[in-house]
């Protein structure tokens, strides 16, 4: 039984790997664009299962599709990545001091016999004060501008991290105890992991 990664992220791909878990990647492109009304938790589940379905109705089993989305939400408003310098150094304004939530929608779909899973996981990161130099010093670098939430905890935005709580693999884009759970419950195992060698 294979896994397919619904996602062209490094990230993702990244945390899979070190992970010992094999799979191959077949990206999806979706419209992330919330809608009206839309809280954080539907909208990234809702992403999450659009991009299962799209990779699922293009592969064939046996074989386990995982798809996720990641946004992070302050006073429960979605911050995207940043379209700008000035925006992202609006954001981190915004993060400097506070306490923010990171949501990732998963989505499983094992075939041929179409089962699901579904579920969101949420870690609360603890930002540290952050002074208009060190803001200006991280733009830089050009790290924050494909991340949500203008920055990357496992990278250079790490040492503004006081503390986080729930899964660290949330923040980064794959909650990894839980995906591994789930997994387990549709029947892959690491006997699968060992014998598939689909690692992309």
């Amino acid at each position: 039984m294979k896994l397919i990664l619904a996602s062209a992220s490094p990230r993702r791909a990244e945390i899979l790997r070190g992970a010992g878990i094999p799979f191959s990647v077949i990206s999806s492109a979706v419209d992330e664009t919330p809608f009206p009304g839309e809280s954080p938790f539907d909208h990234v589940q809702r992403l999450a299962s659009a991009k299962a379905e799209l990779v699922a109705a293009r592969s064939v089993g046996p074989a386990i599709v995982i798809a996720a989305d990641t946004v992070v939400t302050l006073e429960g408003q979605i911050i995207g990545k940043p379209r700008s310098t000035d925006d992202a150094r609006h954001t981190l304004e915004q993060l400097s001091s506070h306490t923010h939530s990171v949501l990732t929608g998963v989505a499983l779909i094992r075939l041929p016999d179409g089962e699901r899973r579904n579920f969101v996981e949420t870690t609360h990161v603890h930002f540290s004060p952050l002074s208009p130099e060190e803001i200006t010093r991280y733009l830089d670098t050009d790290e924050p501008y494909d991340k949500a939430g203008a920055y990357a905890i496992q990278g250079r935005a790490g040492r503004y991290i006081q503390r986080i709580e729930g899964c660290y693999f949330n923040v980064v884009g794959m909650p990894l105890a839980r995906l591994s759970m789930e997994l387990a419950d549709l029947g892959w195992s690491e006997e699968f992991a060992m014998g598939a060698g689909a690692q992309s």
